[in-house]
């Protein structure tokens, strides 16, 4: 039997189907992985947030927490001044009190922190920052009922905004130092709102409004010096 003649170019167009067939599947191979983590968060990232907790003996203390624990000391270093102001210079017995009671609370609650911190190896501030220093040359230059109502309703402010960070680390902590200094800072600003309410100098709808603006009596701090760690010196305190 006559072998049939062969196809021109059926051999040649077998085979280049053949590599652009195998070249294809390689290419949709290295996109498919590509497009199946598109938008996907950065493991770098993760890593990162991962390295900002640190293990200690009292569980892992986050950033947050180390940021709550210097936030708390500066809350006392210009708090408790505030309260010096207000014993001295208050109009009313109503304001007198206040200040007394934000005296008692952060030496108390001062106390507190510092301990926390030594037992964490965390630095501390020994003065206010800026703001809060320009908070007490505010109240120090104020006399008379502008100086109750500038205190009550400044002080008021700063344990509104305190109170709700408090609530926030309570409840995210994984560390029983954090754990109980939310607690005790909780008490204590609880008390410092009555009391402030309690001169009669709060304006309700004014506070509603700063509450509600960017502007806060709690700032951020800044980054505290290796040097300036714990133990730290309270500030100094008139007699009752």
């Amino acid at each position: 039997m006559r072998p049939r003649p062969p196809v021109h170019g059926r051999g040649m167009f077998s085979g280049t189907g053949l590599i652009v067939t195998a070249l294809a599947a390689t290419v949709v191979a290295l996109l498919v992985p590509l497009w199946s983590y598109a938008g996907r968060p950065d493991p770098a990232g993760a890593s990162v947030l991962s390295a900002r907790t640190v293990m200690t003996p009292y569980g892992p203390l986050s950033e947050q927490d180390r940021d709550f624990v210097v936030k708390v000391r500066l809350a006392g270093l210009w708090e408790l001044p505030a309260g010096e102001l207000a014993r001295s210079k208050g109009t009313t017995p109503a304001v007198r009190t206040a200040g007394q009671h934000l005296v008692d609370g952060h030496t108390s609650l001062d106390a507190h922190v510092r301990t926390v911190a030594t037992q964490l190896g965390a630095a501390l501030p020994n003065e206010p920052n800026q703001q809060q220093k320009q908070w007490l040359a505010d109240l120090d230059a104020a006399g008379g009922q502008d100086f109750d109502r500038r205190f009550a309703g400044l002080l008021r402010l700063a344990h509104g905004r305190v109170f709700s960070l408090v609530a926030q680390v309570r409840a995210g902590t994984q560390n029983s130092l954090v754990r109980d200094l939310a607690d005790d800072a909780n008490a204590t600003v609880l008390d410092h709102i009555r009391i402030l309410e309690a001169t009669g100098y709060v304006d309700f709808s004014a506070l509603a409004e700063d509450l509600a603006a960017s502007a806060s009596p709690v700032p951020t701090p800044p980054e505290v010096a290796p040097d300036a760690a714990v133990p730290v010196t309270p500030p100094a305190t008139n007699g009752p």
